[in-house]
């Protein structure tokens, strides 16, 4: 929920939103005896993409949009069985975080699992936003 991607404009949405929704429940529950963390996997290999695939195919018109050829890309990009990137995780990279949430005194605010997912929690606090903008078009 900190770094967009085009063309993923409800998937980004749904990522904000929970961390703003953390942040605030966060806050609320201080003075209680319940810790709120997040988990931000990043790229986690799942069957996201297969479901994405679906959902793009029953709301999108490609054939009458003018992203018709940037939509034919994500196509390809949603067909493939494994996403390829050197950086993915199996899903179960999760469970240490969560059972370090569950279990400990003072579990961390955030767990951040994958290194592009620390990597750009770093730059988003570094550089300057247009700078980012284009490592995040270069990313997707």
């Amino acid at each position: 929920g900190f770094a967009a991607m085009k063309y993923r404009g409800a998937y980004n949405a749904s990522k904000f939103a929970i961390e703003g929704w953390t942040d605030t429940i966060r806050l609320e529950l201080l003075d209680s005896n319940i810790h709120i963390s997040l988990l931000e996997p990043g790229p986690i290999e799942t069957q996201f993409r297969a479901n994405a695939k679906a959902a793009f195919l029953k709301w999108i018109a490609i054939d009458t949009s003018v992203h018709q050829r940037a939509y034919q890309q994500q196509l390809r990009r949603l067909d493939k069985e494994s996403s390829g990137n050197a950086f993915v995780l199996p899903a179960e990279s999760c469970i240490a975080p969560v059972i370090d949430a569950l279990e400990s005194t003072h579990p961390k605010i955030r767990y951040r699992i994958t290194t592009p997912t620390k990597v750009f929690a770093v730059l988003k606090r570094i550089l300057p936003t247009r700078l980012l903008d284009k490592i995040l078009m270069r990313a997707a």
